[in-house]
């Protein structure tokens, strides 16, 4: 359903009380919401993995920890961004007829698709600065993504899994952080890289219920429509997958107990989203998927209390 706030439409799933609809100027909106400014959630679990890798690499904490990290926090919002106005600007004609993506600037009329390419190639100037701040390898890298992030579109149309091709193109900061730091990909960034995509799926699939009956009206593939009353089941393999993963990044790194125990503690925050999903239930579907965002946390504070246990042990 539309709503309406002044002559800007509020996105469908927007975050209640968000910035872009109570302090961003009103001429700013449709800009800010086909970059899904009003919807965070999706710049978080870019984000993750970068920052995991760049912990991961780190022996210590340092100013280029911290440089590379807030450069990875802008790469991730504005390509994000650039992300989602591509899938946009493709999509119009699927939006259109889904009611939850029909609040989107595009299709309500906000933007032209002219304005949607001029906007896309800004965003995408930016993301090529930040890109240029990091060493040669990660910049090869971030060259690599742009096919993945090109053909996501049209993933739906062919495929049943574009969940999965998601989980390669979103996850890919594993890659580019630990290269970021370390100049090369290791076997600890390759397996931190397969994990998370699974999480993906994951997180993704439960996101694809909320639209699975217009999508399956309008011909749209899905694994939510794929796996229906399986989902559960999937969601258990998926993230118990990803939580080895975890533990062989651990094994594979020498870590101590505090990256274990964080671990173990994520594992009990799929647990608990694997047992709250309600496949018909849309708002509870929209709050376990948001729901990543903290358990991003939890890995990053683990690995952080990892990485400073290194730095104070190298300080003795």
């Amino acid at each position: 359903m539309k709503k309406s706030l002044g002559n800007v439409v509020k996105t469908a799933d927007a975050v209640t009380g968000s910035w872009v609809y109570k302090s961003a100027p009103a001429s700013m909106r449709p800009w800010l919401k086909l970059a899904r400014m009003d919807r965070p959630a999706g710049t978080w679990l870019l984000l993750w993995p970068c920052l995991w890798s760049i912990l991961l690499a780190s022996d210590v904490l340092s100013y280029t920890t911290l440089q590379l990290g807030i450069l990875f926090g802008i790469g991730a919002l504005v390509m994000r961004g650039a992300g989602c106005t591509y899938n946009d600007i493709i999509d119009r004609d699927f939006d259109d007829k889904v009611d939850r993506t029909a609040s989107r600037p595009i299709p309500a009329g906000e933007i032209s698709i002219r304005q949607a390419w001029l906007f896309l190639a800004g965003q995408c100037s930016v993301g090529l600065i930040v890109l240029l701040q990091l060493n040669i390898t990660a910049i090869y890298l971030g060259i690599g993504s742009l096919a993945l992030v090109a053909a996501y579109p049209f993933m739906k149309r062919i495929t049943w899994w574009p969940q999965a091709w998601l989980g390669l193109t979103f996850n890919w900061g594993a890659l580019m952080g630990y290269a970021a730091v370390a100049g090369e990909v290791s076997a600890a960034s390759l397996v931190l890289y397969a994990g998370c995509m699974f999480w993906t799926l994951g997180y993704d699939t439960i996101y694809a219920h909320q639209d699975k009956e217009d999508d399956a009206l309008i011909g749209v593939k899905s694994s939510a429509r794929k796996l229906g009353d399986q989902t559960r089941l999937a969601l258990a393999i998926f993230y118990g997958i990803f939580i080895i993963a975890l533990l062989v990044v651990a094994g594979l790194e020498s870590s101590s107990s505090i990256l274990y125990i964080g671990v173990c503690i994520a594992l009990g925050h799929l647990v608990w989203q694997v047992t709250k999903l309600r496949i018909d239930d849309v708002e509870a579907c929209l709050q376990i998927f948001r729901s990543n965002t903290h358990f991003g946390w939890i890995i990053f504070i683990a690995l952080l209390l990892e990485t400073v246990s290194q730095s104070c042990w190298a300080l003795i």
